[in-house]
């Protein structure tokens, strides 16, 4: 509803600028302005860098569809700034118009308002990135340890079990088949090995006889007829001689192993 500018108003009351009338609304009374001026509500959006949403809202008064009474205030001094008008009477007049449209104190903010008020940031956004960065690196330095706990408790227990798995001896606990009454024959071809650590030897002479088998760990002197058939589960522990000549064993060694015929 507009007043007439020509009327009179009270004197010695509270009244606004008689530029705004008593019952005239904020908003409407801005749009009044604006239309004098022939600005389009486009124009004025893009100078105040607002939406044309927020203003239409203002200038309809509709106070539910725009954020707190703060805000509001913020956008009517800006509009009315731009088109030269009284923000001090608009801001006034809406103090007293507020609690009756919506029921809420002017520093209030609206439930249903499209702006909330968002929790204030920890940090700028270099130092959350920061934060993380930092966070990753412990993930990855962490998933890199247990990455290395688990390749060495499978170590761990490889080399355990593989000592479970080889008994400790400190005699020899081959079988050894003796020739005769003697466990050194003084006929035939005679066997010599020597070994540095424990291993297992398999040795069948040509009659097939089983001269020894089993893990041995000291000198082993072994009698039978040739050609031998032998297997050394670990090649380099052993030192082998037939008939006092000592044999090299690398010819016959594959991946440490070494199966092969000897004859003299």
């Amino acid at each position: 509803m507009e007043i007439n500018p020509n009327s009179h108003q009270p004197t010695g009351s509270n009244s606004l600028s008689s530029s705004l009338g008593n019952i005239q609304r904020p908003g409407e009374y801005l749009r009044q302005i604006r239309i004098a001026q022939k600005k389009e509500l486009e124009e004025i959006a893009n100078v105040l860098n607002m939406p044309v949403k927020t203003l239409t809202a203002l200038e309809q008064d509709d106070y539910k569809s725009l954020p707190e009474a703060t805000f509001i205030k913020g956008y009517y001094r800006a509009y009315a700034k731009l088109l030269n008008a009284d923000a001090s009477a608009i801001i006034q007049r809406f103090d007293e118009i507020y609690a009756n449209d919506t029921g809420l104190k002017a520093n209030h903010a609206l439930s249903n308002s499209p702006i909330k008020t968002m929790g204030k940031l920890s940090g700028s956004k270099s130092v959350r990135n920061r934060k993380w960065l930092k966070r990753i690196a412990i993930l990855a330095v962490l998933a890199l340890l247990a990455w290395l706990a688990v390749i060495g408790v499978q170590n761990w227990t490889s080399s355990h079990k593989d000592e479970a798995d080889v008994p400790k001896i400190t005699n020899s606990d081959v079988q050894i088949l003796p020739m005769g009454n003697t466990t050194t024959a003084t006929s035939g071809d005679q066997l010599v090995l020597n070994f540095n650590r424990p291993t297992s030897v398999h040795i069948v002479d040509a009659t097939g006889k089983v001269l020894a088998t089993g893990r041995q760990a000291s000198t082993l002197t072994l009698s039978g007829e040739s050609p031998f058939q032998i297997r050394l589960d670990d090649a380099t522990a052993v030192t082998l001689n037939l008939n006092q000549e000592q044999i090299p064993l690398s010819p016959y060694t594959v991946n440490g192993k070494a199966e092969f015929r000897l004859s003299r």
